[in-house]
Formats: structure tokens, sequence, C-alpha cells
């Protein structure tokens, strides 16, 4: 009778750790597919704060427009490493804060107006006027498309 109470506990012990383990290695598995479905108030208020700053520089565009048409080469650098100089950092702590399935579009977005920046800066250290226009297009149409990674409650 002990030896088969000792096989019976056996068995449902065997049984329990097996429930066990498959509950423990399912709850992760889906916990990984259950991405963040919303922003944080926290995160959210990051993100206004660095938004702000973002809407800033991209409100300075036309400024910028008349320094490239003007071709104003030391004014348009000024501007670029001046004013907007932070916009980097700003669009890195935005980023840092989206859902993590915008995350990386962020990312590439907001690389391709730094880029464009950088060469818009070489543009006018070259004085090269051709070249500084066509740049300045791809720097408001950078900032144009961040911008549509903010979400909408920063902005407001």
């Amino acid at each position: 009778m002990a030896s088969a109470l000792a096989s019976l506990l056996r068995r449902l012990a065997a049984v329990a750790l097996v429930l066990l383990l498959c509950v423990g290695f399912i709850s992760p598995a889906e916990a990984k597919g259950k991405a963040a479905k919303t922003i944080s108030p926290e995160d959210m208020a990051v993100i206004r704060r660095q938004a702000e700053e973002f809407m800033e520089a991209k409100d300075r565009l036309p400024e910028l427009a008349t320094l490239v048409n003007e071709r104003d080469w030391v004014f348009t650098r000024n501007l670029i490493r001046g004013p907007m100089q932070p916009l980097g950092r700003e669009m890195l702590y935005i980023n840092q804060r989206l859902l993590p399935q915008d995350r990386k579009e962020a990312d590439k977005r907001a690389a391709e107006l730094k880029t464009a920046l950088a060469e818009l800066d070489e543009a006018a250290r070259l004085q090269d006027g051709s070249r500084l226009t066509k740049e300045y297009s791809r720097v408001a149409s950078g900032f144009g498309a961040y911008a549509e990674m903010i979400p909408a409650e920063a902005l407001s």
C-alpha cells in the first residue's frame, strides 16, 4: 500500500511539474507577443516636452528657407549649428519613448533628417548654391516625415 501511494504521489508530482513548466514557458511567450498598445503618461510627458522643442526648430524652416534663397552661407550654418543643433537629441528622447512597433521607423526618419541637415551644412560650407537648395528640400521633407511619428496627443 505504501509503495502504491508513493508511486501515485510521484506521478502526481510529475504531472504538477509538467503543468508548472508549461505555464512558465507559455506566459513569457504570450507577454512578448503583447506589445504595449498605449504610451504611459510618464513617457507621453517626455515626448510632449521634446516634441515642443522639435516643433520650435521646425517653425524656423521659413527663416532657413530665406537664408538658403539669399545664399547666406554663414547664417545658414549658424542656424543649423545653433538653434537646430539639439534636434538629434530631442528625436532620440522621443524615439525611446514611442511604442516599440514605431521605434524603428522613427529612428530611420530621424537619421534621414540628421543626414539632410549635415548635408545642408556642408553645402553652405562649400558655398554650393544648387546643392544648398536641394538639401534644403530634403531637410523640409525630413521635418515633415519625422513630425508624423510624434503622437497627436503630444502636439496638442
